[in-house]
């Protein structure tokens, strides 16, 4: 017999299922609008979902589920990302709710007119069914594809929920300023309260006066969703900001002193989770009580030469992590930096992770990154970085650098720039750095 699991679970207490562009939206208004739907869509295999309001992109997820089409979540919105997604995937078409993408895919609009369907009940989809195709970053390369199926998505948000204490939080409002077509944004503001009966947040507030009313205008119990690179703004802004529950982060490592101002600022406890397209999602922490990670329920962790291997039903198999990992039992470890992120300089080993810490760590830095030249440019090669120090000058960052790294690490050149290309989750692309870095040369020069 096949297992299935329910798509949703209904909001407890009469509270809403979610919270829409026009205000709150029962349960039966939701499984109303996703019939209407899953009856208008046409008749694909795929379906990429550019929905960048979070309600009408759960409902589309619903109904190309219901009609067992496979949802394909870019990695980014640009022309490039997305002719890459197309050329990739065949009998494929887009559903959008702003402007109609320029590709050479059939393109359907997100219906805006009051028609809904028929409620049905709660729609059971099968535990292998293919769901979705998730891309990691492309930070260091080109972004690869991962398809889930529906069995695991649900196990990984069951067991996140666990491992965040929603079950305390009963219709907590889930507030997100990460995009839902990443893997994080997907399972923490999508999965995670359509499974716990958390009631779903549409929009996605980026500047930090914008993220203060969305959370304001929410009932409590709320749930902040964000990332590193959205906290530092947030909490250097001199607005108010409003009390939530529980501040949820991912994406990049984020330091103690950046976690406890947040808890702070917010009145609430600020858990990590860590994950990876390829997994999914696999540990948390809470930052401020110490660098142990402890793994969700159902997740094993093994080492062999190869590195450190995560298997667990909701990752379907064993996948190979990207991290250098200090294993302290098969379900808690401690994380030394990025596989990929490991430099050899001198004889000397350092990850870039460690300096990018060290080199925020300077008063009136706002950002910064270090890079490594590409392989070939000699036994000289040296470390760049690239930072945004409106107030500081090149010498001074120096000098800061060299009171708290090796000399071997120092970054010759070190640029100043206005700001970096970091996307809607904070990441950087190697490629786009080094495109502000010639820019910037060639306008200097």
């Amino acid at each position: 017999m096949t297992t299935a699991f329910p798509f949703i679970r209904p909001a407890r207490l009469g509270l809403p299922l979610a919270i829409g562009p026009s205000g709150p939206v029962s349960f039966e208004k939701f499984l109303g609008d996703v019939a209407a739907l899953a009856h208008l869509l046409p008749r694909h295999r795929h379906i990429v979902n550019l929905c960048s309001d979070r309600y009408r992109f759960s409902v589309a997820l619903a109904a190309a589920l219901l009609r067992e089409q496979v949802t394909v979540l870019p990695p980014g919105d640009s022309p490039a990302v997305l002719g890459g997604v197309v050329a990739e995937f065949d009998d494929l078409y887009a559903l959008h709710d702003d402007a109609a993408p320029t590709l050479a895919i059939p393109a359907m609009a997100y219906p805006r007119a009051s028609e809904h369907g028929s409620p049905a009940a709660v729609p059971l989809i099968a535990a292998d069914q293919p769901a979705i195709i998730l891309f990691t970053s492309g930070s260091t390369g080109r972004p690869t594809p991962h398809r889930k199926n529906w069995g695991s998505l649900a196990g990984s948000a069951l067991a996140a929920g666990s491992a965040l204490g929603v079950g305390d939080m009963p219709g907590a409002a889930v507030i997100g300023t990460v995009p839902q077509q990443h893997s994080y944004g997907f399972e923490s503001t999508v999965m995670l309260p359509l499974l716990h009966g958390l009631t779903l947040h549409h929009s996605r507030p980026f500047y930090p006066s914008d993220i203060a009313v969305s959370i304001e205008r929410a009932p409590r119990p709320r749930i902040l969703v964000t990332t590193p690179i959205h906290l530092r703004a947030i909490v250097v802004d001199p607005g108010q900001l409003p009390p939530v529950d529980l501040v949820v982060s991912a994406t990049a490592p984020l330091s103690v002193s950046l976690a406890a101002e947040a808890e702070r600022r917010f009145a609430a406890p600020l858990l990590e989770i860590y994950g990876c397209s390829e997994a999914g999602q696999l540990a948390t922490r809470r930052t401020v009580a110490g660098d142990e990670w402890q793994c969700m329920e159902g997740v094993a962790l093994r080492q062999n030469a190869a590195g450190t291997w995560a298997s667990g039903a909701s990752i379907g198999g064993e996948v190979l992590l990207g991290d250098v990992i200090e294993l302290r039992a098969p379900d808690r470890f401690c994380l030394r930096g990025r596989t990929a992120d490991l430099v050899n300089i001198a004889g000397k080993r350092a990850s870039l992770a460690h300096l990018n810490h060290h080199l925020h760590s300077i008063d009136g830095v706002q950002d910064g990154v270090f890079l490594m030249p590409e392989e070939g440019d000699g036994p000289a090669t040296r470390l760049m970085a690239v930072v945004v120090a409106p107030e500081l000058t090149a010498d001074a960052i120096m000098a800061a650098l060299r009171e708290r790294i090796d000399p071997a690490f120092l970054p010759r050149p070190l640029r100043l720039v206005d700001a970096l290309p970091r996307n809607a989750l904070g990441k950087l692309t190697r490629d786009a750095v080094m495109r502000l870095v010639d820019r910037n040369a060639r306008r200097s020069s």
